[in-house]
């Protein structure tokens, strides 16, 4: 008797060729990456996956807009969590914390391979895409310390977010074209919260 698979609503569909193409992308990169492997994990055609997402290009788009909105929604929990907030940073710029999000099968390899200048249009204009969410969850993490007094109040949020998503991908450029010590490492992802810490006026 055959076992018919339970055909998925559209919207779960994507979802599911999305899931199992993030650690294909990931491991093996955008261009090695195959469509027919990906659908092999789903279960499904590889036109089904062509179907869903018109090219390999949009459906890596797709990958790396999940993979914001993941990173996002950490962001957001840290904001609802009590404590100060470049503390928390500090937690989130930890080596060993951007060593996984990076390292070859992490998201942050996602994020390197979609901003190169070889990537397709479709998969560049994804990752700008990406980055106003990233941005926007970091600002929001920032104005919350902004509130309560753990962040400098006298600069954006916004702007401020921009310095540490700036540390974060100068870390990315620093693995791959540096040897640097684990301790220096964590000494310049340190230095890089300090324009975020509040003003002290001496009386």
């Amino acid at each position: 008797m055959v076992v018919r698979r339970k055909r998925l609503p559209a919207a779960g569909r994507r979802e599911t060729i999305i899931a199992a193409a993030t650690p294909i992308f990931a491991t093996a990169g955008y261009e090695r990456a195959r469509v027919s492997d990906i659908a092999a994990r789903v279960g499904v055609t590889e036109p089904v996956v062509y179907q869903n997402f018109g090219t390999k290009a949009k459906l890596f788009g797709a990958v790396v807009a999940r993979a914001a909105g993941h990173l996002a929604e950490q962001l957001d929990t840290l904001a609802g969590q009590r404590g100060d907030v470049l503390e928390l940073l500090a937690g989130f710029l930890a080596v060993d914390h951007l060593d996984r999000l990076h390292r070859r099968g992490g998201i942050g390899a996602l994020f390197a391979e979609a901003a190169s200048d070889e990537a397709p249009k479709d998969v560049r204009k994804a990752s700008q895409a990406a980055i106003g969410v990233l941005i926007n969850a970091l600002a929001g993490l920032i104005r919350r310390g902004q509130a309560d007094g753990s962040a400098r109040d006298d600069v954006p949020a916004e702007t401020l977010a921009w310095v540490v998503l700036s540390a974060i991908i100068a870390w990315g450029f620093r693995q791959r074209n540096t040897t640097i010590s684990p301790e220096l490492e964590q000494q310049i992802l340190t230095a890089a919260l300090h324009p975020l810490r509040r003003v002290r006026v001496r009386g």
